[in-house]
């Protein structure tokens, strides 16, 4: 399999014109993610690319502008994660989203970060029950926050949480 160069392929929009994510990005591939000037921000494989971009537009809509995708027949790592090198070393330098700040681009959004000092005392001082439903209470407010942010971006495709996490403070496409 030929590794098409990054710069090769083209830009395109991250939502289209009815604010979902298009259809074509179904199936494995690897993708680059691009903010609003091009730049690039991450560079990600995944076996449902579709699925994975709207993860990654959930925890990071105000980066998520464009992007570009090489698309693969059946799934291997190695090609993936070949084709991904490659594309970084092209780069000449690793995307945030693939060394600092590569948790908030691949993990659960967690609500405990913007718990108030009010809030920090309750959790410490409460029993589990209590503590549960406050990281709840912080979730929710945090899903509100990232609800407005992607309506301020355009986007109209459903978005739901997983309910489960929640009850850990933490937020998650379901």
């Amino acid at each position: 399999m030929s590794i098409a160069p990054l710069a090769s392929l083209e830009f395109l929009p991250f939502l289209n014109s009815e604010g979902e994510l298009d259809s074509q990005f179904e199936g494995i591939g690897v993708y680059a993610i691009f903010d609003a000037e091009k730049t690039l921000q991450y560079i990600g494989y995944s076996r449902d690319v579709s699925l994975s971009l709207k993860q990654h537009l959930v925890r990071r809509p105000q980066q998520c502008y464009w992007l570009k995708v090489q698309t693969i027949d059946r799934p291997s790592r190695a090609i993936l994660e070949e084709i991904r090198t490659a594309w970084i070393a092209e780069n000449g330098v690793v995307p945030s989203g693939n060394g600092s700040d590569e948790a908030g681009w691949t993990q659960a959004i967690d609500a405990k970060t913007a718990l108030t000092a009010e809030e920090r005392s309750a959790f410490a001082a409460g029993d589990e029950l209590t503590q549960m439903k406050l990281l709840k209470q912080v979730a929710r407010r945090v899903e509100s926050d990232v609800m407005a942010q992607l309506e301020a971006r355009g986007v109209k495709m459903q978005v739901r949480f997983n309910p489960k996490l929640k009850e850990n403070g933490l937020l998650d496409l379901k």
